[in-house]
């Protein structure tokens, strides 16, 4: 089944934030595209037929009681609902870096740093402004690298599809330890990883955490990713800390801009700097830096 509204970019960017946040990725997923100005097309797609009135609730509380009472449902044929959400979008740019589908294949320019990323059962496909936040870190601190110490070792924690870890592949040519606790997403971000040509520099892992055996071995890292949540930021400052080099960048995001300052007393309790901090589509993204002994 698919919910429809159209309305406002901000009131769209709301919606399928707020889908996002309140559903798994296996239940329901959204997505905005603009078809004029200031007119853009919400579509919300179920795995199961929805409490309607629950979904015009929800739409109610990200862009007003007039968006959810203008919310239709409709019941589709069987399809491939997470890719029929996906498909439309356009391509992304995060500094070098550009996010698309084959369909925008031919597309990418010459000096672009093209990632490939399909639509599937897992989340991260670079329209979310932590994503898109995380990627320009990485752009920055990339540039950065000659002038500083090198980065041999890269971990990206919660990986999802792998757009990550195949950016950071792409752009460094070193290795790459990617982890998620769902076996759906990191058969996802494996099949992108090869689409990409990126899997003799990635290394997926199964794991809740990061105090495994395999992020030991691999340590210690010189730039960590964990694009997650609050409370699973806050509790990895300890363990996160212990496996960045001296020197690491740590790239935490998927936080409100309201959240930063606690996972900021987190970080530099266990001895790290802010580095920097961006907000974009009111989505936070800090990087923290290890101290060099």
């Amino acid at each position: 089944m698919v919910a429809r509204l159209t309305t406002n970019e901000a009131a769209g960017r709301c919606i399928t934030d707020l889908i996002a946040e309140s559903f798994d990725s296996l239940e329901a997923v959204a997505s905005a595209s603009e078809e004029g100005r200031d007119r853009w097309s919400v579509a919300i797609y179920f795995r199961d037929p929805p409490n309607e009135t629950a979904i015009r609730g929800l739409v109610a509380l990200a862009a007003g009681h007039e968006a959810g009472n203008a919310l239709t449902f409709e019941t589709t044929a069987p399809l491939d609902w997470v890719k029929a959400s996906l498909s439309g979008l356009a391509p992304v740019t995060a500094g070098r870096f550009m996010i698309h589908g084959a369909h925008d294949r031919a597309r990418i320019p010459v000096n672009r740093i093209g990632i490939e990323i399909e639509a599937a059962l897992a989340l991260g496909t670079g329209h979310h402004g932590t994503t898109r936040g995380c990627l320009m870190a990485l752009d920055r601190i990339a540039k950065e690298r000659g002038r500083r110490r090198p980065i041999r070792r890269m971990l990206d924690v919660g990986t999802g599809t792998g757009v990550l870890a195949i950016a950071a592949a792409g752009a460094l040519r070193r290795p790459v330890l990617a982890s998620d606790i769902d076996r759906v997403a990191l058969t996802t971000a494996s099949a992108n990883a090869h689409r990409n040509g990126a899997m003799a520099f990635i290394t997926f892992v199964k794991a809740a955490g990061v105090v495994a055996h395999c992020f030991r071995k691999h340590a210690p890292f010189n730039l960590i990713f964990a694009n997650i949540l609050l409370g699973p930021l806050t509790r990895l400052a300890e363990p996160l800390a212990k496996l960045a080099a001296p020197g690491a960048y740590i790239v935490l995001s998927g936080l409100l801009p309201s959240q930063t300052n606690a996972v900021i007393t987190a970080y530099r309790a266990q001895g790290l700097k802010l580095e920097r901090r961006s907000v974009l589509d009111d989505w936070a993204t800090l990087v923290m830096r290890r101290g060099v002994r």
